[in-house]
Parts: C-alpha cells; structure tokens; sequence
C-alpha cells in the first residue's frame, strides 16, 4: 500500500509541475503576443492557425521524444547544424525578450551609458558567445 501512495505522489507531483511549466510557456506566449507578433512580421496573418498549429505539435513530439527516449543517429556534421540553428533560435529569443521589455535601453540609462550603448550591446554579445564557447569547450573537449 506504501508504494501505490508514494506513486501516486509522485505522478501528482510530476503532473502539478507539468501544468506549472506548461501555464508559465503559454503566459510567456500569450503575453509576449509571439505568434500575432510573427504573423505581423511575415505577413501571413491568415495563416496564424498554421502556427499554432506548429506549437502545439512540436510540442507534444518533443515531449513524446523526451519521455520515450528517443535517440538520433544523425551524422556529427548534421548535429552541428542541428545545434548552430537551436543556438541561434535560443539567442534570436533571448534577444527578442531584451526588445520587448527594454531591458538594454534601461540598462544603459541607469548606467549613464546612453551614448555607448552599441558597445554596450556589443560587450554583451561578445560575453555571450566566449561564455558559451568556453562550456561548450570545458565541457566536451
């Protein structure tokens, strides 16, 4: 009886912080107005039921992939690609989130730094890619 209780435990827990994770993506979502915003840039805002389509697929393939343990084969030159796209996809989304709550433009008023905030955007970046490298490298020699 004790380990039906403790399975059950942990499934509620496992489905509570699934819904937590799940909510705080489509808040992020939603509030960020990503897809409308998307659908705006490249003019197919008649097609915006395509791209939420794409979401919610991609996301459950993945989560299946990851629960599954689905493993790729993938030759390395292809893996390098694969990473430089989710690289830059990564730094395109982190880059967005900066725009979109002013972040720089603060920063760099509070800094009183108005006039050099071109190096200011440059140190961050050159931060950013010798940082990664660095753990990339550190990490996977």
């Amino acid at each position: 009886m004790n380990g039906i209780l403790a399975d059950l435990t942990l499934a509620v827990i496992g489905l509570s912080g699934g819904i937590a994770v799940g909510s705080g993506l489509i808040a992020f979502i939603l509030v960020l107005d990503i897809i409308p915003r998307l659908a705006q840039l490249t003019r197919t805002f008649s097609e915006i039921y395509l791209y939420e389509g794409a979401m919610v697929a991609g996301t459950l393939f993945w989560t299946l992939a990851d629960f599954n343990g689905w493993k790729s084969e993938l030759p390395l030159y292809l893996l390098v690609i694969v990473g430089l796209f989710c690289g830059v996809f990564v730094g395109m989304l982190a880059a967005a989130l900066t725009e979109v709550v002013n972040v720089i433009p603060i920063l760099a008023k509070r800094l009183r730094m108005e006039q050099y905030i071109a190096w200011l955007l440059l140190a961050m970046v050159t931060g950013k890619v010798v940082g990664s490298l660095l753990e990339f490298l550190w990490l996977f020699p």
